[in-house]
């Protein structure tokens, strides 16, 4: 067995070698085949979601709207780093060039960001509903989704221009090998020839509000829903009202527990491992999981998908 191994003189290469998951050669390719599969099941089972809302009338209303971009979005985010994860399965070299780190950097981050308000447009769309019913369908029109939802693409694409551009003009010493299988500003910081304070506050500064004020602002709301769904008289409205929440909040709870320990929580140089399995749960995992959660836990979206599926 051929056993991958680090090059130990970088000085000829134009970029950055991404090491991902080092094994043996036949490891490589079932890394790859699962990948694979992995990621045309999480293409089919997002696709399925936005059919699904485009197709049956029923679900043309504010809160499938929004899931379905949302599922757009997943796609989107996952195909930011599976495709060069795939190629580097088979690759010798495992070189990323300067200009596809640092693009895969960007839209690896913006599409994360654009999660993070969507997530947060969702839980305010619950508790409208919840809260606000008899109010709701004046309130959350298809305009105002449409100004959420731009929303949410244009601040999650602004978020993090500046401090990657800076961060691409550093200067890079060394092996540049990233022990990751993605560019991440944690790996090329620490490859930069002299270390930059600065932009290392800037960014955890960014990350915490990125990360905390959505999830204030969804746990917020969710009180306020639970609040306004103990008060409710009957308990079969009390039942759907938690069963249309459960598959958002268990999506949230996936995607910001991982993402949060991965940038908020203290991390050590000897953690390359641990960080490769977190990133890899909340780029990969969660949006293999939450076609499942969303169609399992929702009536009306699993009466759709099997309309689909009939037709």
């Amino acid at each position: 067995m051929k056993t991958l191994s680090s090059p130990s003189n970088s000085s000829t290469i134009t970029g950055f070698i991404l090491l991902g998951f080092p094994c043996p050669r036949e490891g490589q390719i079932l890394l790859f085949v699962t990948f694979f599969i992995v990621y045309i099941l999480i293409l089919m089972g997002n696709a399925s979601i936005i059919c699904a809302v485009y197709c049956d009338q029923s679900l043309h209303t504010p809160m499938y709207f929004l899931l379905a971009n949302f599922s757009f979005l997943e796609i989107w985010y996952v195909t930011s780093t599976v495709p060069n994860m795939l190629a580097n399965f088979l690759s010798d070299t495992k070189v990323i060039s300067f200009s596809g780190c640092f693009l895969q950097f960007y839209f690896f981050f913006s599409f994360g960001s654009t999660e993070c308000f969507f997530l947060a447009v969702m839980a305010f769309d619950r508790y409208l509903a919840i809260c606000r019913p008899l109010h709701y369908p004046s309130l959350m029109t298809g305009h105002l989704c449409n100004i959420l939802v731009i929303s949410c693409w244009v601040l999650g694409f602004l978020w993090f221009p500046v401090p990657i551009i800076i961060i691409s003009q550093m200067s890079f010493c060394g092996s540049r090998i990233i022990d990751h299988f993605l560019c991440d500003p944690g790996p090329l910081l620490a490859l930069a020839c002299s270390r930059a304070p600065l932009m290392e506050v800037f960014w955890t500064i960014i990350m915490s509000m990125l990360l905390v004020i959505p999830f204030l602002f969804i746990m917020g709301t969710y009180i306020l829903v639970l609040r306004a769904v103990f008060r409710l008289p009957s308990r079969d409205g009390q039942k759907k009202a938690f069963s249309t929440c459960g598959s958002h909040l268990t999506v949230v709870s996936l995607f910001y527990c991982s993402v949060m320990k991965m940038y908020l929580s203290p991390t050590s140089e000897h953690e390359a491992g641990m960080q490769k399995l977190v990133t890899l749960f909340y780029s990969v995992g969660t949006p293999l999981l939450n076609p499942v959660i969303y169609s399992l836990r929702n009536k009306d979206m699993k009466n759709a998908l099997q309309k689909i599926l009939r037709t």
